[in-house]
């Protein structure tokens, strides 16, 4: 199984190095990695990104095959990403399908981890709602910028710097310049997608490079699927994960985040630093039918709901 390297994992040569902040749950929990390999890979987008693996026989399985005894419910979180995750991708955000199962699912493992349940999105929370209402207990949107720590609860929303309404303009007169290239609003940022226009990759992130770097360590540029995003630096995933494990439900329990894209390493780390684990598509898990039908084998229907702190 492989995971993001966290930069305080030691690392010795030919030896074994034993890291706790892996190890999920009690005695019944054997998912311990003894050895941490580092290795740079690449994603289907030629991107590089940074992953560590162990040469424990518990640890060098697929995600698919833990079950409730690796990851207890009433020890665990799961914060899931939602597009390429939860859900396929589709040729655009809108037509993304949320099968009436999957939402069944999600209710179930709510009810089996006492609420702790979070979907953190590049989406907005609006656009979370719209797909899942409030199946999730909390929601992230925006990698981070707004986060709702509860059901009906206010957002929350990190102090941003102003993007200069030039690049705004520039970015509009750009993506008219190759059909098939959208540009999408967010607060805070924006994003330059090409996925209908793959040509354009290039000349997009030379603009958008020409836009950040003369505001010094103010935004920088993101990369996700056939898009270029800009968004205040500082201000991620892995920052959600970090506040949301702060509060009930989520405090005192160990992080299970899932992911599948550069967008998500940050909450990967975040998870691995506070204790949990994460895991990515399509490294642990081939495709997000896959991940579903192992979130479905956690919570069998039928069986009685698992209140919080307790377990089946």
């Amino acid at each position: 199984m492989w995971h993001t390297l966290p930069a305080e994992v030691p690392l010795v040569a030919g030896k074994a190095v034993r890291h706790g902040g892996n190890r999920l749950g009690n005695s019944r929990c054997d998912l311990e990695w003894v050895q941490w390999l580092p290795e740079e890979r690449t994603d289907e987008q030629g991107r590089f990104f940074t992953v560590i693996a162990s040469n424990s026989p518990s640890a060098s399985r697929t995600g698919s095959s833990l079950t409730r005894m690796h990851m207890p419910l009433d020890q665990v979180a799961f914060l899931l990403d939602f597009d390429g995750t939860l859900v396929d991708i589709a040729p655009t955000p809108e037509s993304v399908i949320v099968a009436p199962e999957l939402k069944d699912v999600l209710r179930r493992l709510r009810d089996a981890t006492g609420n702790a349940l979070a979907i953190i999105s590049g989406r907005s929370v609006d656009q979370i709602d719209a797909f899942l209402g409030d199946i999730p207990f909390a929601v992230a949107g925006e990698h981070g910028i707004a986060i709702r720590h509860r059901p009906g609860g206010p957002i929350q929303r990190a102090a941003l710097p102003s993007v200069p309404s030039e690049w705004v303009r520039e970015a509009q007169e750009l993506v008219a310049s190759f059909p098939g290239t959208r540009l999408e609003r967010k607060i805070g940022g924006f994003v330059l997608h090409y996925r209908g226009a793959p040509e354009a990759q290039a000349e997009l992130r030379r603009a958008a490079e020409a836009w950040v770097k003369p505001e010094g360590d103010k935004f920088h540029i993101q990369a996700a699927k056939m898009a270029w995003e800009i968004r205040p630096a500082g201000v991620d995933k892995g920052y959600a994960v970090s506040l949301l494990m702060e509060d009930a439900p989520f405090a005192g329990r160990k992080p299970v985040f899932v992911g599948d894209d550069v967008t998500d390493e940050d909450a990967i780390k975040a998870a691995i630093r506070l204790g949990g684990t994460g895991f990515r598509i399509p490294i642990d898990f081939p495709t997000p039918a896959v991940l579903r039908a192992w979130l479905s084998s956690l919570v069998p229907v039928g069986e009685k709901t698992i209140a919080a702190g307790t377990e089946a």
